[in-house]
């Protein structure tokens, strides 16, 4: 048996920011925007973010908003401290008009939706919910620097290898590391002069 990879698609910073600058004139448009933005700085998926409630809004080890809850898919707890700009989006609908935290279309409309945001926004990937999940693993964490472990974490994987599919290592990030390794190549090497 062979498996062919594909690549998962997810939105460069670039992307990301030219969705969160851009107002649309429909306001389904726009709330979904806000949810999709949601789901790329937390990392949870559609229907993890259709569940929430206030309950899961919880004061983490570190004084700060968190988020609580089980992954639908698995029941695996996570606990997910909030990003600024995660806050920002519950707090603009801070009241609810149902139990949810957010108002979160169905599916099939919010993925019709990011179809039309993806036009009007001229992205050539083929913007789904799902795809918030991919950019919160490899532009919000990895390529800031945060490891492989705690992204899996944040994620509520229970494998690596599973996080793995999500995160990919961009070719800038690559460039950095091995700036970072040339530096202290340089700084052994210096050392090793004065000694001598």
């Amino acid at each position: 048996m062979k498996f062919e990879k594909f690549h998962r698609a997810y939105l460069n910073q670039r992307e990301l920011n030219f969705i969160e600058e851009t107002r649309f004139k429909r306001h389904t448009l726009e709330t979904t925007k806000d949810i999709f933005l949601f789901a790329c700085y937390t990392g949870l998926s559609y229907i993890d973010v259709k569940n929430l409630t206030i309950d899961n809004l919880i004061q983490g080890v570190n004084g700060k908003d968190w988020i609580y809850c089980r992954r639908d898919k698995s029941q695996t707890p996570m606990k997910m401290p909030l990003l600024e700009k995660a806050r920002e989006i519950l707090q603009k609908y801070e009241n609810p008009v149902s139990q949810s935290f957010l108002p979160v279309y169905s599916n099939q409309k919010t993925n019709n939706y990011l179809k039309e945001i993806a036009d009007q926004c001229k992205i050539q990937k083929n913007l789904s919910f799902h795809v918030a999940r991919h950019t919160f693993a490899t532009t919000i964490t990895q390529s800031n620097g945060v490891p492989i472990e705690t992204v899996s974490k944040l994620l509520g994987h229970s494998k690596l290898s599973t996080t793995q599919i999500y995160a990919r290592v961009v070719y800038q990030k690559i460039g950095e590391d091995m700036d970072l390794l040339q530096l202290k190549i340089n700084q052994i090497f210096a050392g090793k002069k004065k000694q001598v």
